[in-house]
């Protein structure tokens, strides 16, 4: 994946073979906690859902590296730091849960894909504009608000349990910050300033 400050991602992945990543609701709240210990020192997050075999995170990159204290060298007079990039960051968080998840299920190989996928959603210079599927086909950027990247990724991650069937409502599953954008729940994890100046909004 390739990142850059100050542009905003659609970050996702899947069970491997479309597997069951979550099993219990216990299994969701260690993985938002990871999500809060290793992403949010990297990048601000917009939106975010868990489905039962797979994830989707909006993030906003403001580090790509952060330095970390190395406690096991480190003297009083001389602290070592050692860099720790987003793409780790990331990776640390797919392996100490599957890790977890491998105990838990006594299960063997590989949790999610190999490959986690990061879609920019905001132009850079020499990038083309951010392409997104969507039910109505391929969207790319124009400059109506309601069509907009941000918030077509945003009504896509938070219409998932919906759209696979679980509820019928997007404010019916916990697994997801539509529940805090509707205000019925105080989540401490999405950064509604930075989603303001997107102008994203629940619908």
């Amino acid at each position: 994946m390739q990142f850059e400050t100050g542009h905003s991602y659609h970050i996702f992945n899947r069970g491997n073979n479309s597997q069951k990543v979550f099993f219990t609701r216990d299994n969701y709240l260690f993985f938002l906690e990871k999500i809060k210990t290793h992403i949010t020192p990297h990048a601000d997050i917009l939106a975010w859902c868990l489905m039962p075999n797979h994830f989707h995170l909006m993030v906003h990159v403001n580090q790509l590296e952060i330095a970390l204290v190395d406690t096991d060298r480190m003297t009083s007079s001389h602290p070592i730091s050692k860099m720790r990039s987003f793409n780790n960051s990331i990776a640390i968080i797919l392996r100490s849960y599957t890790r977890a998840i491998q105990k838990q299920e006594n299960m063997h190989g590989s949790l999610f894909q190999a490959k986690t996928k990061a879609l920019c959603l905001t132009q850079t210079n020499g990038i083309s504009p951010a392409w997104f599927q969507s039910k109505y086909g391929a969207m790319i950027h124009v400059d109506d608000p309601e069509k907009a990247y941000p918030q077509v990724c945003f009504d896509y991650i938070h219409a998932n349990p919906v759209k696979d069937g679980l509820v019928k409502r997007i404010t019916d599953w916990e697994f997801s910050s539509a529940l805090d954008y509707s205000g019925e729940r105080n989540g401490k994890l999405i950064n509604r300033d930075r989603t303001a100046e997107f102008g994203c909004e629940l619908h």
